[in-house]
């Protein structure tokens, strides 16, 4: 579990999140998420992968120029894991960063709590 859950926590982020092309990011979503995936940020709570993929193209279309990228490596306790991330222009500095938890079940995140730092 823990391997697995390593890559399922980089691949929601950089295959989810940093995907910008939508049939990509669909196929990564029905392989890291379960159908109910839950995600929550500051701006509320999105259900399914039709829901998700549609946030992430939201955030993406807000942040042209830019891209995510983890900070230090995944931790996990349990089924719950947990990866800090930055988004900003290649090479250069964060113009926000964060973390996303996420809970696992089946073997696929189940519910992914996103917060920012800056």
């Amino acid at each position: 579990m823990p391997e697995r859950l390593d890559a399922l926590m980089r691949a929601y982020l950089l295959d989810v999140f940093a995907e910008r092309d939508p049939a990509r990011r669909v196929a990564a979503i029905a392989r890291t998420c379960t159908e109910d995936v839950v995600f929550v940020d500051a701006e509320g709570v999105v259900e399914g992968h039709e829901a998700l993929s549609a946030k992430a193209q939201s955030i993406l279309d807000g942040a042209e120029g830019l891209e995510f990228r983890p900070v230090d490596g995944p931790r996990q306790v349990q089924d719950l894991g947990y990866l800090a991330w930055e988004l900003g222009p290649p090479g250069g500095p964060a113009v926000v960063s964060g973390a996303d938890m996420g809970f696992v079940r089946d073997g696929r995140l189940a519910k992914v709590y996103t917060v920012l730092f800056t």
